[in-house]
């Protein structure tokens, strides 16, 4: 992993073999954009609702699972450090693509839905 989550290895306990499969892409994207523990909250939220293969076929139990604990991380981490529109806001964005994928209607970009939640200040 690298120098710059030195902050965040406790975040990332039971989650680095996701750094490798799009995690630390996502975070890199993210950390462009905002500061690292919001960018971390962000790639959490992006691997979660990937793994939960929302707006694809089931995933398997696991990856459920998986799934549910990057969005666990990631709402902690906004619940520590963020403010109430902020966290609303990326509650908002797992609403709307798991209320498309619930619908079978194409989901937004999850990348630009983050991007706009980011950049949310108070």
């Amino acid at each position: 992993m690298s120098e710059q989550l030195d902050v965040l290895e406790e975040d990332l306990s039971n989650l680095e073999h996701l750094w490798d499969q799009g995690l630390g892409e996502a975070f890199n994207f993210y950390r462009a954009h905002s500061e690292p523990t919001l960018a971390l909250a962000a790639a959490l939220v992006e691997a979660g609702c990937r793994l939960q293969g929302l707006g694809q076929a089931a995933a398997d139990a696991g990856e459920l699972l998986l799934g549910d604990l990057c969005l666990a991380r990631a709402s902690r981490l906004l619940a520590e450090g963020s403010d109430l529109e902020r966290q609303i806001s990326f509650a908002t964005v797992v609403e709307t693509v798991s209320a498309a994928a619930a619908s079978e209607l194409p989901s937004p970009s999850l990348r630009a839905l983050l991007t706009v939640a980011i950049g949310t200040h108070p």
